[in-house]
């Protein structure tokens, strides 16, 4: 009896190898994204309109920073262009964090609410990934890059020697501040699968990120230990710039940083897989 061989590029195995499922879901990231430049393109208006508005924001956190050393010198040991690099970095993970994930995670109660989670759930690809990438915002990339411009030039006021080591370790740890952040709002939004809407909770959440550009040093007590530990959103920005100003005293911060991003991202698939179970579809 003749065997019909298997077509070109299918695996041999049963299941597919880790390079093609790599490959596979890389086609279709990058189909979300063509996507989202044509819904992008087709309101060009919005598109615009929404850059200047978070340019506008941006430029009035630094005129708030400008205001405060107008009548002191250091906030704690921060310094004036240590405060701004402080500013550009928050804003900067703040703008890709938007990019990739917050739309996504704000729009998780709609899907649930509506009965469209269904479609998702069905397709033959994770249903974490479709549900956390499925839009992209492009207009944060610009805002992003704005923010890194202010980054650079504040770093050039402060005269600082870096060194790739030190650039690396600050980029990965601006990755894991966002990790966290994308862990802890997924987290909340899976609320949703209890509650008829989840969005307050999820831009309650994202306005705590303008704490973020404060110096640590400006909390204590309590506050501190709360927006450190509990809403980290002190520790997602502080350890990344203290590391490239030479101020991490103590590099078990920058340890703590890393562990906390895999428990956060331990926590919110965790609860996305108790939320999946208890999901009742609204469509039916």
């Amino acid at each position: 009896m003749n065997v019909i061989p298997p077509p070109s590029g299918f695996p041999q195995s049963r299941w597919p190898s880790l390079r093609d499922q790599i490959r596979r879901y890389l086609q279709i990231y990058v189909a979300l994204w063509r996507n989202s430049v044509t819904r992008e393109m087709t309101f060009k208006t919005n598109f615009l309109l929404w850059i200047v508005v978070e340019l506008l924001w941006f430029a009035l956190q630094l005129c708030f920073i400008e205001v405060i050393y107008l009548h002191t010198d250091a906030i704690g040991t921060w310094t004036r262009w240590e405060v701004i690099l402080l500013v550009g970095t928050s804003h900067c993970i703040q703008e890709i964090f938007q990019a990739f994930f917050l739309i996504n995670c704000a729009n998780l109660s709609d899907l649930v609410r509506t009965g469209k989670l269904d479609f998702l759930l069905l397709q033959p690809v994770n249903a974490r990934f479709l549900v956390s990438l499925r839009q992209v915002d492009l207009g944060s990339f610009v805002n992003a890059g704005i923010a890194l411009v202010v980054m650079v030039y504040a770093m050039d006021h402060l005269d600082l020697q870096i060194t790739p080591f030190r650039v690396l370790t600050f980029t990965a740890l601006c990755l894991c501040g966002i990790l966290i952040h994308y862990s802890l709002m997924f987290l909340l939004a899976a609320i949703s699968f209890w509650t008829i809407k989840a969005q307050g909770i999820v831009w309650g959440y994202y306005n705590l990120f303008q704490l973020a550009r404060m110096p640590d040093e400006a909390f204590r007590g309590m506050f501190r230990f709360v927006f450190t530990f509990i809403f980290p959103v002190l520790l997602v920005t502080n350890v990344p710039v203290r590391v490239l100003i030479e101020k991490l005293d103590q590099p078990a911060w920058a340890l703590t940083m890393v562990l906390m991003a895999a428990l956060c991202l331990v926590l919110s698939e965790a609860g996305w897989r108790v939320s999946l179970r208890h999901y009742t579809s609204a469509s039916s």
